[in-house]
C-alpha cells in the first residue's frame, strides 16, 4: 500500500462515536483538524491522547470510559486520528478531557507526532496478552519524549487485564518500566472496566491541579492517589 492510499484513507471522515464524539482524520497538508466544539459548561479543558500499537484496545477503553460498555469485535483499526470529549468531576470541579484515539500503525506515526506537540496527556497502552506490544513501549516514549511537551503528563496502561489465561506480560513487568521512566502505571481491562475511570480519573486531577495550584499549595501526587484508590477499591491487577 502506498502512501497516497494512506493519505486518501486518512482524510476520509470517521463514524461518530456517541453523541458527543466523532472521528477525525488529518488535513491533507498534515496539520492538526480543527476538532467540533459542543456545548459544555467546563470550567478547564484538557486534550488527552490514547497512544500504543495496534490492537492494544486503545479504541475500546475510549468506548469503556465514554458509554460505560464494551462492544465485542465492532472495531477494524483505527485509521486516522479519533476524538470524544468527556467531562469529568474533579474537587467540584468539570473538567473537560477531549481524548483522542490514534492509529498504532507504523504508516501513520508522522501524522500522530503532529497531535503530540498540544497534549497535556498521553495514556500508553500495551496488551497483556502481546509481548510485542510491550517492548514497543520504549520506542513509544522516544517519540513521546521527542515530540510532546516536556512536562506533558504521561500513564502507562497494561491493557486487557481480563484475559489473565493468556497473560505473557507480568505485572512486575509493567511496574519496573513504569518506575524507570518515572509514570504511573496500572492495568485496565476495555472489556470489564476495571481500573477505566480511575485511569482518566487520575489525569483529571493532575490536569486540574496543574491548573489552578496556588504557589503555596502541594503538589498533587498521582502515583499516590493511584494507589490509594487502587486499594480503596480493590480493583489491582490480576
Amino acid at each position: 500500500m502506498d502512501d497516497s492510499w494512506d493519505t486518501h484513507r486518512m482524510n476520509e471522515r470517521w463514524k461518530m462515536v456517541s453523541s458527543d464524539s466523532a472521528y477525525m482524520s488529518s488535513t491533507e497538508d498534515g496539520q492538526t483538524p480543527t476538532a467540533i466544539t459542543y456545548p459544555y459548561n467546563e470550567e478547564l479543558t484538557h486534550k488527552t491522547i490514547l497512544v500504543g500499537d495496534s490492537g492494544v484496545g486503545k479504541t475500546s477503553l475510549l468506548v469503556q470510559f465514554d458509554q460505560g460498555k464494551f462492544i465485542a469485535g465492532s472495531f477494524t483499526s483505527t485509521v486516522g486520528i479519533g476524538f470524544t470529549n468527556k467531562v469529568v468531576d474533579v474537587d467540584n470541579l468539570k473538567v473537560k478531557l477531549q481524548i483522542w484515539d490514534t492509529a498504532g500503525q507504523e504508516r501513520f506515526r508522522s501524522v500522530t507526532h503532529a497531535y503530540y506537540r498540544d497534549a497535556q496527556a498521553l495514556l500508553l497502552l500495551y496488551d497483556i496478552t502481546s509481548k510485542p506490544s510491550f517492548d514497543n513501549i520504549r520506542a513509544w516514549l522516544t517519540e513521546i519524549h521527542e515530540h510532546a511537551q516536556k512536562d506533558v503528563v504521561i500513564m502507562l496502561l497494561g491493557n486487557k487485564s481480563d484475559m489473565a489465561a493468556e497473560r505473557v506480560v507480568k505485572t512486575e513487568d509493567g511496574e519496573k518500566l513504569a518506575k524507570e521512566y518515572g509514570v504511573p502505571f496500572m492495568e485496565t481491562s476495555a472489556k470489564t472496566g476495571v481500573n477505566v475511570d480511575l485511569a482518566f480519573q487520575a489525569i483529571g486531577k493532575e490536569l486540574k491541579h496543574r491548573a489552578t495550584q496556588q504557589p503555596n499549595e502541594p503538589k498533587f501526587q498521582i502515583h499516590d492517589y493511584i494507589e490509594s484508590q487502587k486499594h480503596k477499591t480493590g480493583c489491582c491487577g490480576p
